[in-house]
């Protein structure tokens, strides 16, 4: 089983203005990996913030997807923070996140959305909007599994026909 942290990112949601919709469309589709979520938290737009909950969580979980904060205006701090946390990027996931969406709408290309390792956890940068979420998220769903798998250590060969299968 994958434990999950999820964190929105929203200066509005924090305050009780905006209803997340993010959180629970996340919530939603990672059913699909058999995930536990630990944790669910709607905090503000604060670069210091983000970081100190991405390194709190990531001492307990095995995946943190964020959402929020991705864009251009200059409350978008998440990718920022997340990029000060994490030891080790993976742009393939969030390449792969744009491509999807840009099939979708030419604004994909404006989100800055990143993706990495902070130790034994994944970390995932999604966008607010509850249709990028689902698009984003649907078209790297089946990679996470054995992505945390290896982050946690597995040395299954991959190349081996009978490796790696998640």
């Amino acid at each position: 089983m994958i434990t999950v942290a999820i964190l929105t990112l929203s200066d509005k949601g924090s305050r009780g203005e905006r209803e997340d919709l993010g959180g629970p469309a996340i919530k939603e589709i990672i059913r699909t990996i058999n995930a536990d979520v630990r944790y669910y938290e709607i905090i503000p737009d604060e670069k210091e913030l983000i970081k100190a909950k991405l390194i709190e969580y990531s001492n307990s979980v095995d995946l943190i997807i964020t959402t929020g904060g991705t864009g251009l205006s200059p409350r978008d701090v998440t990718p920022d923070a997340t990029r000060e946390v994490i030891d080790r990027e993976i742009p393939g996931i969030a390449e792969t996140m744009r491509m999807e969406g840009l099939g979708k709408t030419k604004r994909a290309m404006l989100s800055r959305a990143v993706a990495g390792v902070r130790g034994k956890t994944l970390i995932i940068n999604l966008p607010g909007s509850p249709k990028a979420v689902k698009e984003g998220l649907g078209a790297i769903m089946d990679v996470i599994p054995h992505a945390v798998e290896k982050i946690k250590g597995s040395t299954d060969d991959c190349a081996a026909p009978e490796g790696c299968r998640s």
